[in-house]
């Protein structure tokens, strides 16, 4: 049984080969290969998931066999589970142990068992629940993972054929039984639909393999292209919809999948073809503000031309605030201060006459009925209209500062109008203030 991948082991610059190992059939008949082809030093990484009786048997037959054969043994224990996905919380702290134990060995390689049964049933319960292009290909035999691949040098062989392995060379396994449960839909297509497929031709998870490869390619082709046009469309997963409205709908759909994917650290099962679809939808409607909520706290939401991603904040947005104003006041990415002077007669700068207005000033959030005596102008409006005609977000409008005076007379939104209240600059005034984004702080310091 030849294996060419891992021969090809022996010609790269890591002294050590990390390899997990379960003590299945699959991984045992690696294992033994390994032990034949490779002549690097093998690290033998055990996870013991701690839900079976046969648990520690299997830890500590491994245990002997890699002693028995100067293979170096490192295992882990798994005492609880705190998540209600087991499987997903089983496997993050899987691939913690092994990236714990690739440091310890400064290794690059990661070897795993997964075979060519398991390519079709990942593929085929990623058609059922849906995915992207990737994730329609299925297991890849190299995979680049932060500093380390892995790679998969068993894909092209069945598991009746590790099995056949195991009993030529007289490589003793153990046999998981939770994978007879059906309640898992990984088993029931193991168990009812493999058979039908293999039945119709013996060598499918070679078809499967070619078709897995060439979803690859097309992905690898895509992914360089969705990284050049994200980089024009988004910035801290912040989409610029007019842009995003330019790109072709599979382009869409592959930034969204590209954003979520590095917001959900890749974590498998979470990202639903729903829930691009929906994103991609309130991103094209009309309405100015939208909301929709994704797994795990987070919640897409458009405002105006942005599409942003962000965690739900438990913390209530509608909260009054009423602060006294001295000489400066930050609230949120808007700071306010008093300066001496200013030449520019724009919204970001405010100048009273005290004697026009009650001392002292405050700084507070809008209040329900809020309106303004617009300056240069008879009549007054309502605070809310002005936020929805200055596109201010919706998430933002309940925070926005306005400024008043004593009796709670409104004399400004800063970067936004000005009141009746403000003094013309050939006039007299002995309060002037003005306003910017923290952004731009910087700058004014500057100035």
């Amino acid at each position: 049984m030849d294996n060419t991948i891992i021969k090809d082991l022996n010609t790269i610059n890591d002294e050590y080969i990390i390899t997990g190992i379960s003590a299945g059939p699959d991984s045992m008949a690696l294992l033994h290969m390994l032990l034949t082809n490779c002549n690097k030093k093998i690290v033998c990484v055990h996870i013991n998931h701690n839900v079976r009786k046969q648990s520690n048997k299997e830890e500590e037959y491994l245990k002997e066999f890699c002693k028995k054969h100067n293979i170096i043994f490192e295992s882990y224990k798994i005492t609880s589970y705190k998540e209600k996905n087991f499987e997903n919380e089983a496997r993050k702290k899987r691939y913690t142990f092994y990236e714990k134990i690739l440091k310890k060995y400064k290794s690059h390689t990661l070897l795993l068992a997964h075979h060519g049964d398991d390519l079709i049933e990942t593929i085929l319960m990623k058609i059922i629940r849906g995915s992207n292009l990737e994730g329609y290909s299925g297991i890849k035999t190299y995979s680049k993972v932060k500093d380390y691949t892995i790679i998969r040098p068993l894909l092209s062989f069945t598991k009746d054929d590790l099995i056949k392995y195991n009993k030529k060379h007289s490589i003793k396994y153990f046999i998981d039984k939770s994978n007879e449960d059906t309640t898992y839909t990984r088993n029931r297509i193991r168990k009812n639909i493999l058979p039908l497929l293999k039945k119709e031709k013996s060598d499918v998870h070679i078809n499967f393999l070619n078709y897995s490869n060439t979803l690859q390619e097309y992905y690898n082709y895509m992914e360089d292209i969705t990284k050049e046009k994200i980089n024009k469309i988004a910035k801290n997963n912040i989409i610029d919809i007019d842009n995003f409205k330019k790109e072709h709908p599979f382009i869409r759909k592959n930034i969204i999948f590209y954003i979520l994917s590095d917001i959900y650290n890749n974590e498998a099962n979470i990202i639903k073809n729903n829930h691009i679809d929906d994103i991609i939808n309130i991103a094209l409607i009309d309405k100015p503000n939208a909301t929709i909520s994704l797994p795990k706290n987070i919640i897409a939401v458009k405002e105006y031309n942005t599409l942003l991603f962000k965690k739900e904040s438990n913390k209530n947005n509608e909260e009054n605030y009423r602060y006294k104003f001295t000489n400066k006041v930050k609230i949120d990415d808007i700071i306010i201060k008093k300066i001496d002077t200013k030449d520019t007669n724009g919204n970001d700068v405010c100048r009273l006459n005290s004697n026009n207005i009650k001392l002292p000033l405050y700084i507070r959030n809008k209040n329900n009925g809020d309106y303004i005596y617009l300056y240069g102008t008879d009549g007054k409006k309502k605070i809310k209209d002005i936020f929805i005609e200055a596109k201010i977000p919706l998430s933002k409008r309940n925070r926005y500062p306005i400024l008043t005076d004593a009796d709670d007379n409104i004399l400004w939104i800063p970067n936004i109008k000005k009141s009746k209240y403000n003094v013309k600059n050939n006039e007299f005034y002995d309060i002037i203030l003005t306003s910017y984004k923290e952004s731009e702080e910087k700058n004014e310091k500057e100035k």
